[in-house]
């Protein structure tokens, strides 16, 4: 069911790519990667000069896709006539609007309509204490935050997004069904209750989605989108204030990843960012990975798969993003704690060169 936290739509620089040179490469029909990438210990005060490389070896991908066609992939203009600037977003997602903002009908995410017994804090069990499999609640990080619209009743913030390192340093990457909606803005590492956000209030220019996808069957496994987010007001863009993630090609099926969202607080009434470290598996049938752990709620759609996760820079190689069959999870009660991602192969690269190139 669509981890969606509001109503929406069921119809339809250092380049951030990885694919060479030692990266996540191609995989099969099965799964397989034909390369495993080099590891390095999280957390090693070493790791930059890997994620240079990584970013140079990607640049090379990202140039030769900017001269293919994008497989008929679609931008949405969301910018508003020019006149919608991160200044005009920071002015109108007050603290205030923020907190009154409310979720546009019930039952219209996955688990949106989560019984009270649920929606407790994330990782808890009925006495308090941390719930096995369960993610936990954390403080987030600055490369996610969540999407807030103005049209649609100003809903709550209804999807997670994440920054993706690109050569204009503007991108960030949700699921296909997320849909933002003209006059939409990302907040980075969201602070509920915050008088000032600590990354700002980002004003969404154009979103990226492929015409193919569906919310069922083959094209599913299509629910992933790029957004392109305009400067602040001292003209500086999104990555270089809040760092970003590196796109990847998924190594397999079976990978380890942190899984980092926000729930709405319809779900989860702490409104804070939860975060789960996990291995994946396969969902059955699909293209698409599966993972099992309680407490993705409505609003997590579009959260990132990351990678080898450095918990010193806070980043990683996003490599999945909650999205696919149903939006991506099952439907029923206990669906928060099942959720699916999109397997990243040439399709994903094609709609971010899109992206980059406006």
């Amino acid at each position: 069911m669509n981890r969606t936290g509001a109503r929406r739509s069921a119809g339809d620089g250092r380049s951030g790519t990885a694919d060479a040179g030692g990266r996540p490469g191609p995989a099969d029909g099965d799964g397989r990667p034909d390369g495993r990438p080099r590891h390095r210990r999280r957390g090693h005060r070493r790791r930059r000069p890997a994620l240079v490389r990584t970013a140079a070896a990607g640049a090379g991908l990202a140039l030769c896709l900017l001269v293919a066609p994008a497989s008929g992939a679609t931008a949405d203009d969301d910018d508003d006539g020019g006149g919608w600037t991160s200044e005009a977003a920071t002015q109108y997602w007050t603290a205030g609007r923020m907190a009154s903002a409310v979720p546009a009908g019930p039952g219209a995410g996955k688990s949106a309509a989560a019984p009270a017994a649920r929606t407790t804090a994330a990782g808890q069990g009925a006495a308090g204490a941390p719930a096995a499999g369960s993610a936990q609640h954390f403080d987030g990080v600055p490369s996610v935050g969540v999407l807030f619209s103005v049209d649609k009743d100003a809903q709550a913030h209804h999807c997670t997004a994440s920054v993706v390192r690109s050569p204009r340093r503007n991108l960030i990457l949700t699921a296909g069904h997320c849909d933002p909606g003209s006059r939409a803005a990302f907040v980075p590492q969201y602070r509920s209750g915050a008088e000032t956000q600590p990354y700002g209030v980002w004003a969404i220019d154009r979103g990226f989605t492929d015409p193919r996808r569906t919310g069922t069957g083959p094209g599913s496994d299509l629910d992933f989108a790029f957004a392109t987010v305009k400067p602040d007001g001292q003209g500086r863009a999104l990555e270089s204030v809040t760092g970003g993630n590196i796109l990847s090609r998924t190594p397999g099926y079976t990978t380890d990843v942190t899984v980092i969202g926000y729930p709405t607080a319809r779900n989860d009434p702490a409104d804070r960012a939860i975060r789960c470290a996990v291995r994946t598996s396969r969902l059955t049938g699909q293209r698409q990975l599966r993972m099992e752990c309680g407490g993705f709620y409505g609003g997590t759609s579009g959260s990132p798969w990351l990678s080898r996760f450095d918990e010193r820079t806070k980043t990683g190689y996003v490599v999945g993003n909650i999205g696919g069959l149903n939006g991506g999870g099952p439907s029923g009660p206990d669906s928060h704690r099942t959720s699916y991602s999109p397997y990243y192969g040439a399709d994903v690269f094609r709609l971010y060169a899109r992206a980059v190139t406006g």
